[in-house]
């Protein structure tokens, strides 16, 4: 497990296990002119990533100033750890961070009220 995945497991063990939907938001910042070739790669690792029990979605957001976020749902935390830590995972992670100038700022959630 990359060090990266171990803080987000820790960050993750605080919030409660169960049957209720988790929400996974990471503000990013991408490096000039790797907006297109991003939006690529995320297309394609969905390809992959939807195959996993538990996902829900996944989708690259940008908002009108120009910011981007993705944003990630899962049945549960198990399945989104147990996709985090997948082989398939860790094969595709490393060119998606390629794009960014900077580490993605995660928050993660679970659905309180629909």
């Amino acid at each position: 497990m990359d060090f990266e995945m171990e803080i987000l497991e820790k960050k993750l063990n605080g919030i409660s296990c169960g049957s209720t939907m988790f929400v996974m938001m990471a503000d990013i910042q991408l490096k000039e002119g790797a907006e297109e070739g991003f939006k690529e790669w995320f297309s394609e690792s969905n390809r992959v990533l939807e195959s996993f029990p538990g996902f829900i979605s996944r989708k690259f957001l940008k908002s009108a100033d120009g910011s981007f976020r993705i944003l990630v749902e899962h049945e549960s935390k198990e399945t989104f750890i147990k996709m985090h830590q997948s082989p398939e995972h860790e094969k595709i992670h490393p060119k998606g961070h390629s794009f960014m100038s900077a580490d993605p700022v995660r928050k993660t959630f679970t659905v309180a009220a629909e």
